[in-house]
């Protein structure tokens, strides 16, 4: 990968979902780039694609047109034998909402967070548990914790191990999936910090999933606003902010302060939303 070739790039995507007569198109000639531990706000309101496109980025679904290449190299059109070797790298980890999602009730939290090691395979028992423990460490916890049940945790502590369980691969980007939503106003404040201090000495670059962009303002270098399936705005993140460039994004700041104080006046959402009427009727 040159100097110049970004991490993650989305060219002209576009993806199907349904069969047949229901089939509909749920992302239409998405462009994205992604550089190496950039972090990216992607912004969006329910069923406007966001999973969806993180899902196709994991490989996990094929788009209809386009194309997804990490460093440079084409994921959508890997065969099922080269897909389940990049899948094994580890090489992009996703963070869910709810992280019992990701972690098996029945096992203690260790083995879940040595799993992907042990499936990429490469490493003795001794390595592993190493790994495990520094993985564990790296998130804030005891590593004695590694040996208890997801149930004998906190939420803000199940949620640490779900991350410990992405960052142990040491991935190149990881893609969160409104991670701290389910959390309450402390662990989400510790948990956001956490990402920001993972991702900066371990240069990882970031796609931070969610439908409230102030929540994710201050972390982000940029924010991608994603509307009906096709992303609207894309751009530095106090840019977007002060001055939104389409009316989905100023609707969505509605609400929410702006860098620079205030909000959008009720008149103003109603202009926005008659708009976004006209651009949807079109």
């Amino acid at each position: 990968m040159s100097d110049n070739t970004p991490l993650l790039r989305l060219n002209d995507l576009s993806v199907d979902r349904g069969v047949r007569a229901k089939r509909r198109t749920i992302l239409h000639g998405i462009d994205l780039d992604i550089a190496a531990g950039e972090k990216i706000g992607l912004i969006g309101e329910s069923g406007s694609g966001k999973t969806t496109l993180a899902r196709t980025v994991l490989g996990l679904i094929s788009p209809v047109s386009g194309s997804v290449e990490l460093n440079g190299r084409r994921i959508d059109s890997l065969s099922k034998n080269e897909l389940r070797a990049h899948r094994r790298s580890g090489a992009v980890q996703y963070v869910f909402q709810d992280p019992l999602a990701s972690l098996d009730p029945d096992i203690e939290v260790g083995d879940s967070i040595a799993e992907g090691l042990i499936v990429r395979g490469g490493l003795d028992r001794n390595e592993i548990r190493s790994r495990v423990a520094d993985a564990v460490a790296s998130v804030g916890l005891d590593r004695d914790i590694a040996s208890r049940l997801p149930a004998e945790l906190s939420g803000g502590q199940r949620q640490r191990i779900a991350i410990a369980r992405a960052v142990v691969l040491d991935p190149s980007l990881l893609l969160l999936d409104e991670p701290v939503s389910a959390l309450d106003s402390v662990n989400r404040i510790q948990i956001l910090k956490l990402l920001t201090e993972l991702g900066r000495t371990r240069n990882i670059a970031q796609l931070f999933i969610s439908h409230d962009l102030g929540a994710v303002a201050a972390l982000v270098d940029r924010i991608a606003v994603l509307y009906q399936g096709r992303i609207v705005e894309v751009g530095p993140t106090a840019r977007v902010i002060n001055s939104p460039a389409h009316p989905y994004t100023a609707l969505l700041l509605g609400s929410a302060p702006t860098l620079s104080g205030g909000t959008v006046s009720r008149e103003r959402r109603r202009e926005l939303r008659l708009a976004l009427a006209g651009e949807s009727a079109s």
